[in-house]
């Protein structure tokens, strides 16, 4: 317990009354002179964050975080690289490798044979971008996005890595960077959370890892800054619904109560944790109405439906829909909105998966970005595309005329942003004929966050919270802003 908190509970009743008399006179006093000065403030519209002014003008307000939880290969995808047609086949050099720690996947494998992508490249729009042939509709908007192509982690398993790409360490425990926004800047809505969380399963791996909801968690920050995840199918939040036989009224004299038994158990114990769950049970209350209107999409004109390639087989796991919500919520003012999407980890079959992957995602992606942009909400609404690493050069198992896998790949993988302050239609970085090293302007994952924090207006150095004596930040002791990604 905190020192102050601690004196102030061992005050004796006697000293309490003492202090407290001292101060009614001046109360009374100050009522008189300005009637309003006690009176209950008007509602504001969402909540204040701790920063009282940002320290840039902010190009982004909101960000849309699609994360392709499992590590997109950007040999297949981004990465064109001409030479490696020569190469298939033949043993990656060790002079390329440079003794690079790999999984224990491929460790034990006696060759590394290069697996040159079987798959089509081509230039699009006017500044000339390589996109593979797995991604038609990406490729209508690379005149929007800025391609990464150095992005570099020292992570090579899934679980550190996400961790690492979500919250800036490799360990769990750290707040995440939608619960960092929230904690700095606040929300700009009253009836829907600051930072929403969705999550679709792809056509590829269908036994992925994972994902844990501390990829969204607060860490060590206050509670109320966690994401919250709405679901694909039934409620979208668990147990907003009221049950049977419970009215709206009832409901409200309900949380009332609960609400002055908190206060009073706030004043005793000093508890912020308590305040925290007074303000989420009424952020409950309200998103009984707000989020059935959200999710209803009935209002959407079919053009947009079939634009994001919506239907109701669910071949997609739900990602067309959940960019969908995306924009609504983006429209809504909510601050900080992850969809996660599974079955990027493809270390056998990738042909056949990825095909099934980008089928997923190409189309909603680049529909979300045109949407956006058609409102007038893509200058000020950040939108990233990639997952936590890439994929190896070398093919994982044997190499076929048709077939491969990839390991884990981080000292280079391929990252795409759009609007919000990213400067539009570049290449950024480059890569050797492996795909595999980096030789051009490389992008540390801290240097990506950097990035992102300043344009939303934030100093990345300056945006941290005190806990256990030391002041912690996103970035932790690292990060630069990438002048070259930023328009």
């Amino acid at each position: 317990m905190h020192p102050l908190q601690e004196h102030h509970q061992l005050l004796t009743r006697r000293q309490l009354f003492s202090r407290a008399g001292t101060g009614i006179g001046a109360a009374a006093l100050a009522s008189l002179l300005n009637p309003e000065l006690l009176a209950a403030p008007s509602p504001a519209k969402g909540r204040a964050g701790v920063l009282s002014a940002l320290h840039f003008a902010p190009k982004a307000k909101r960000v849309i975080y699609l994360v392709m939880s499992g590590g997109p290969s950007h040999i297949d995808l981004f990465d064109y690289k001409p030479a490696l047609q020569k190469l298939n086949g033949t043993e990656l050099p060790a002079s390329i490798r440079m003794g690079q720690r790999i999984t224990g996947m491929t460790s034990g494998q006696k060759s590394f044979p290069c697996a040159a992508p079987i798959f089509k490249f081509a230039q699009h729009g006017q500044c000339g971008a390589w996109v593979s042939e797995l991604l038609p509709h990406t490729a209508t908007i690379v005149d929007d996005i800025a391609i990464c192509k150095t992005l570099n982690t020292e992570a090579i398993n899934h679980d550190p890595a996400i961790t690492f790409l979500q919250t800036g360490a490799q360990q769990p425990g750290r707040p995440s960077l939608g619960a960092w926004l929230s904690y700095g800047l606040g929300s700009d809505n009253d009836d829907l959370p600051c930072f929403i969380v969705m999550i679709s399963q792809g056509s590829g791996n269908k036994t992925d890892q994972p994902i844990f909801s501390r990829l969204w968690g607060s860490g060590f920050l206050p509670s109320e800054h966690q994401g919250v995840r709405f679901r694909s199918g039934g409620d979208p939040v668990l147990y907003l619904s009221n049950p049977p036989g419970v009215e709206a009224a009832s409901r409200r004299a309900m949380l009332d109560g609960v609400s002055q038994l908190n206060e009073l158990a706030a004043k005793e114990s000093l508890d912020p944790e308590i305040n925290t769950r007074i303000a989420q049970y009424e952020m409950a209350f309200r998103m009984q109405t707000s989020v059935p209107g959200l999710t209803d999409l009935s209002d959407e004109p079919q053009r947009i439906i079939d634009m994001y390639g919506i239907d109701d087989s669910g071949v997609d796991g739900g990602y067309a829909r959940n960019c969908l919500l995306a924009r609504r919520m983006a429209e809504r003012g909510v601050r900080f909105i992850q969809l996660m999407h599974r079955g990027w980890d493809q270390h056998g079959s990738l042909p056949a998966q990825i095909r099934g992957q980008c089928k997923d995602v190409d189309q909603p992606t680049a529909a979300l970005v045109k949407d956006l942009k058609e409102r007038g909400l893509l200058d000020d609404t950040l939108v990233i595309w990639g997952g936590e690493f890439g994929r190896t050069v070398y093919s994982q198992g044997a190499l076929t005329k048709d077939n491969y896998g990839r390991d884990h790949h981080g000292r280079c993988f391929t990252m795409w942003a759009a609007g919000g302050g990213f400067k539009p239609g570049i290449t950024y970085g480059e890569t050797d004929d492996y795909c595999y090293n980096i030789v051009q302007d490389p992008v540390p994952v801290h240097d990506w966050n950097a990035t992102i924090l300043r344009c939303l207006g934030i100093e990345h150095k300056r945006l941290t919270f005190r806990f256990q004596g030391r002041d912690f930040r996103l970035t932790d002791i690292h990060g630069n802003v990438v002048a070259g990604l930023m328009g």
